[in-house]
C-alpha cells in the first residue's frame, strides 16, 4: 500500500512528529472536564491553530484533536452518536491545514484508548473495541486523514483491536504505547512483549513505538528495547517534556525547549525514525528540536548513563524486561535546572 508517511520514510531518515494537543488547547482556554473533541465544531479556529502551530514549527506529521473521539469517551459528555461527525471534521480541518502548508505534511488520525478495560479483566469485548475504533476510523478517513494513529494504548487486546479497525477501514495505521509503570505499560506489556506482538499483527502498522509516559529519559530507554529486539519497522519517540509539577494551581513540565532538544538527537541516535512530543510539549520545543535533528551530526547508540546524564535519571531500577542495572534518578544536573 503506497501512502504518504510510507513515501516519506522511504527518503528521509527522520520525521518531525508534533507537541502536545492537550497542552495547547488548555492554553488557549480549553477546561479541565470538557470534552476537546467538541472544539472541532465549537472553535474551529483554535483547531486550525492548533494544527497550523506544529506546522509552523517544522512537524512533518501532526496529529488531529481526535484522542478521545470514540464512543465510549465520547458518551461521558453525551456525544456518543456523534463519532463520526466530530472525527471527521477534526481530519477535515487537519487536511486543509496540511494542503497548504507548501510541502508534504502528514495528517494522522488520532485514535485514543476506549477508558474501559478489556475481558477477562474488565467488560469490554474485543469485539465491541474494534466496532468503536472501526467507527472511528472511519470518521478520520472520511476527513481526509492520511494515516492512523493509535496512542497511549495499555492492553495488548486493545491494540489489536485498533489495528483490525484499520485494516477493516482500508486504512494504514502507526501505534504506540505508553510505558509508565517501571518500564511497562500499564497492563503489564514491556517494549520486547510489544514488538513480539506488533510483528505477529496480520495488518501490522507502518511504525510502532511509545508515546506519553513517565520522562523523556524512560520514554528513550524504552525505545532502546525496542531496537534490541531487532525489529526493523520505524520506531516512533513521542515522549513528554520533562516532568508534572503542579505550579500555581495547574499541571507544568519543566521540559525547557533546549532538553528536548537533546531529547530528540538522543532519540534520532537511539533508532527512532518518528520523533516529537506528548505532553508538555509546545510550538516552541519543536522548533528547537527540528533545528537540532537539522544541525547535529548522528552520533553512535547512547548508553543509559549517557541518556540519564543530558535528560536525568529514570523513574524505575529496570525497564521491565529483567534489567535492574540502569542508573538509579541522579540529582538533576544543569541542564534540568534551566526550567
Amino acid at each position: 500500500m503506497s501512502d504518504l508517511l510510507s513515501d516519506l520514510l522511504a527518503t528521509r531518515d527522520w520525521l518531525l512528529a508534533d507537541g502536545a494537543t492537550g497542552t495547547t488547547l488548555f492554553n488557549m482556554g480549553l477546561s479541565s472536564g470538557d470534552a476537546p473533541e467538541m472544539w472541532n465544531i465549537e472553535h474551529r479556529d483554535r483547531i486550525t491553530s492548533l494544527y497550523q502551530g506544529a506546522v509552523d514549527a517544522g512537524s512533518d506529521l501532526f496529529l488531529t484533536n481526535t484522542f478521545g473521539g470514540n464512543a465510549s469517551r465520547l458518551k461521558l459528555h453525551g456525544a456518543e452518536r456523534r463519532v463520526l461527525e466530530l472525527n471527521q471534521i477534526a481530519a477535515e480541518i487537519g487536511r486543509e491545514v496540511a494542503d497548504k502548508a507548501g510541502r508534504k505534511v502528514v495528517v494522522a488520525g488520532s485514535i485514543g484508548p476506549t477508558g474501559e478495560i478489556m475481558e477477562p479483566m474488565g467488560a469490554l469485548t474485543y469485539a465491541r473495541a474494534v466496532e468503536m475504533f472501526h467507527e472511528q476510523a472511519e470518521g478520520l478517513k472520511a476527513g481526509g486523514a492520511d494515516v492512523l494513529w493509535v496512542e497511549t494504548i495499555s492492553a495488548a487486546e486493545e491494540y489489536k483491536a485498533a489495528g483490525e479497525a484499520a485494516s477493516l477501514a482500508g486504512m494504514p495505521w502507526c501505534g504506540t504505547m505508553s510505558f509508565d509503570t517501571a518500564g511497562r505499560t500499564m497492563m503489564g506489556i514491556t517494549s520486547a512483549d510489544m514488538v513480539t506482538m506488533v510483528e505477529k499483527l496480520k495488518h501490522p502498522p507502518l511504525a510502532f513505538g511509545a508515546n506519553c509516559g513517565v520522562g523523556a529519559s524512560d520514554l528513550l530507554r524504552t525505545v532502546l528495547g525496542f531496537v534490541a529486539q531487532g525489529s526493523e519497522r520505524p520506531i516512533i519517540a513521542k515522549g513528554n517534556a520533562g516532568i508534572p509539577k503542579y505550579v500555581d494551581g495547574h499541571i507544568h513540565y519543566d521540559g525547557t525547549p533546549e532538553l528536548m532538544a537533546d531529547y530528540a538527537v538522543l532519540a534520532r541516535d537511539c533508532g527512532a525514525r518518528i520523533i516529537g512530543g506528548c505532553c508538555g510539549t509546545t510550538a516552541e520545543h519543536l522548533r528547537r528540536m527540528r533545528e537540532a535533528l537539522e544541525t547535529r551530526d548522528p552520533g553512535p547508540r547512547p548508553s543509559l548513563d549517557q541518556i540519564t546524564e543530558a535528560l536525568g535519571g529514570f523513574s524505575s531500577a529496570g525497564d521491565g524486561t529483567g534489567d535492574d542495572t540502569a542508573p538509579e534518578r541522579p540529582e538533576r544536573g544543569r541542564r534540568r535546572r534551566r526550567a
